[in-house]
């Protein structure tokens, strides 16, 4: 992911409900369909007893706008009915960084 500083990252932390319950397929149409939105940079996502997956944009409009999106908004309702027993949105804005490569 090449981006200018500063952007923004969204994290989501979350622990899952018991059973899949379509959550692998919804979540790979959400990635696909957030590569789509105007202001998208990029996402990474690790799943263990924990959820974090961030997401990163060009701005807070491009974020708001992801938010409102109708199919995001339909399996966010998903989300809370089915398949998440916890989550936390964090809303951060990146001004620096920095990663190593062998």
């Amino acid at each position: 992911m090449s981006t200018t500083i500063p952007y923004y990252a969204v994290i989501f932390t979350s622990t899952r409900t018991e059973g899949d319950k379509g959550y692998v397929e919804m979540a790979q149409q959400m990635e696909d369909l957030a590569k789509k939105q105007p202001g998208y940079l990029g996402i990474e996502s690790a799943r263990s007893e924990l959820g974090i997956t961030i997401s990163y944009w060009e701005s807070l409009d491009a974020i708001a706008k992801w938010k409102a999106n109708t199919d995001h908004v339909l399996a966010q309702q998903k989300g809370i009915a089915d398949w998440y027993s916890w989550y936390k949105v964090r809303i951060c804005l990146v001004e620096r960084e920095y990663d190593f490569k062998r």
